[in-house]
């Protein structure tokens, strides 16, 4: 006895050596920056409240919200980023059932032969023999063996391992949530950015054809004075150079304007059809000032900011569970039902059983695989978290660009225009002078390739401004009601 009692406690003192040694302290990995993040972006003490963005508030061309409001609905990538969020709320369910006992209905049916010279053998020879049974009670051979009832497992979450494997899938599956959200602000930015660089492309060609025009003009004055002996050879190849630069120009700019549509037709998941637009690129009011004091909470909305987050948090639940599997896992199997060796006697009343199994196991040999995952989530953990230090970073910086961007590209497009009023004025003096012989062919062909040029420019500046609205609304985290 005494043996027997010294075998128990060395047994209960491994055991709580073994718990002993997986019991180091974990400190979950915060989602913070390595410095305080600013109050405001630019000092400035106004205010934009911090929430969700609807695109209506940025984008006031009907024709564009539109476009998006098709392309939510229809976009291939959309649709499959929201079977991923199915997926992810099935492995929810899953680990979260996992908590729960597991019963299942058990019907079963074995026989066996028994030798004269075995256990059983032995045994059921001599159980035959006595007395003390019926005939009821006397064991054939073979013995078959009947069991119809229930059967459970459980595993008892005694060290929250199960609960924090359901704390990660959860995690997991709002990360899955804002994965959507950022897809849908980068689905709406490209839509945004594609229709204004389609007006660009628009205005483009009203210019180059309107230079056209100027140019085959310019093109047979120049060959009538060749004529009268006031122009050259060279005067009339150089014009005819220049209108087939611009005519090349034409054909260029219709085929990106061809590939701009099929692009915004793929992101709203069709084959053909219109692309409705105000193609007066020039007329359309320029955005909204933001109030520039948009407090930096704002980024903390970002979904890619709260998608590294999220993802933080379901690696500390991953790490909790991982230390959870160096302790000693508690199983217990109850069971309940019908067992009898025969056939007719199954469902008697004396066939009756239950019983419960209690099953206590305690890593030993495998602790060092233990270890080895317990590291690895550890080090998951610490990449997550400087990747969440990147993503706010970036996000300041990009709230920064854009904000500034929109400032100096509509003083740019001020400018530019006085540039393509006193270009457009030089074309015309030139033009005058040349017909008077008080300039040469050369200064009208500068004056109508720089005022081609400006225009150009004038349009591509307009876009500018519109592009980095676009990309403010992606750098304040986007979003569509």
């Amino acid at each position: 006895m005494h043996v027997k009692q010294s075998t128990i406690y060395k047994s209960v003192l491994l055991l709580l050596l073994i718990v002993a040694a997986g019991c180091k302290t974990f400190k979950p990995i915060e989602p913070k920056t390595n410095q305080p993040l600013p109050a405001t972006f630019d000092g400035s003490t106004d205010t934009l409240s911090a929430g969700y963005l609807p695109a209506a508030n940025f984008f006031k061309d009907a024709r564009l919200l539109k476009l998006i409001d098709t392309a939510l609905r229809a976009n291939p990538d959309l649709q499959s980023a929201l079977q991923r969020i199915d997926m992810a709320a099935a492995n929810v369910k899953f680990n979260k059932s996992l908590l729960l006992p597991t019963v299942n209905f058990n019907a079963r049916a074995g026989l066996e032969r028994y030798g004269d010279y075995t256990m059983n053998g032995v045994g059921n020879y001599d159980t035959n023999l006595s007395p003390n049974i019926n005939d009821k009670q006397r064991i054939p051979n073979p013995t078959a063996d009947l069991f119809v009832g229930f059967r459970a497992s459980w595993e008892v979450d005694l060290w929250g391992k199960l609960k924090n494997q359901k704390n990660a899938a959860l995690a997991r599956f709002l990360a899955s949530r804002s994965a959507y959200r950022l897809l849908t602000t980068e689905l709406t930015g490209q839509i945004a950015t594609a229709y204004y660089q389609l007006l660009t492309l628009e205005v483009e060609q009203n210019v180059i054809n309107k230079n056209i025009k100027l140019q085959e003009n310019a093109l047979e004055i120049v060959k009538i004075q060749k004529l009268g002996g006031r122009a050259t050879e060279l005067a009339v190849q150089q014009f005819q150079a220049q209108l087939s630069h611009t005519r090349g120009l034409q054909f260029s700019t219709t085929q990106q304007i061809i590939e701009t549509e099929n692009q915004l037709r793929l992101l709203t998941g069709s084959f053909n059809g219109t692309i409705e637009r105000d193609t007066s690129l020039l007329t359309l009011t320029m955005p909204e000032k933001l109030k520039t004091g948009v407090p930096t909470q704002m980024l903390l909305n970002r979904p890619d900011v709260k998608q590294a987050e999220l993802q933080l948090a379901a690696l500390n639940a991953d790490i909790k569970s991982a230390r959870a599997a160096f302790f000693p896992s508690l199983n217990l199997s109850p069971y309940t039902g019908y067992n009898a060796f025969k056939g007719a006697l199954l469902f008697n009343p004396g066939s009756a059983v239950y019983g419960l199994l209690a099953d206590v196991t305690a890593p030993v040999l495998n602790r060092g695989r233990l270890k080895a995952e317990y590291a690895s989530r550890i080090a998951e953990g610490k990449a997550a978290l400087f990747n969440y230090q990147k993503t706010v970073l970036n996000g300041y910086q990009e709230v920064i660009n854009n904000l500034k961007g929109m400032e100096n590209y509509s003083k740019y497009f001020d400018q530019k225009k006085l540039e393509v009023s006193a270009l457009k004025n030089a074309v015309s003096v030139a033009n005058d002078l040349y017909l008077v012989g008080r300039a040469n062919y050369l200064e009208v062909i500068t004056a109508q390739r720089d005022v081609l040029t400006a225009e150009l420019e004038l349009a591509n500046i307009k876009r500018d401004i519109f592009i980095s609205e676009v990309n403010l609304y992606r750098a304040l985290g986007g979003g569509w009601r």
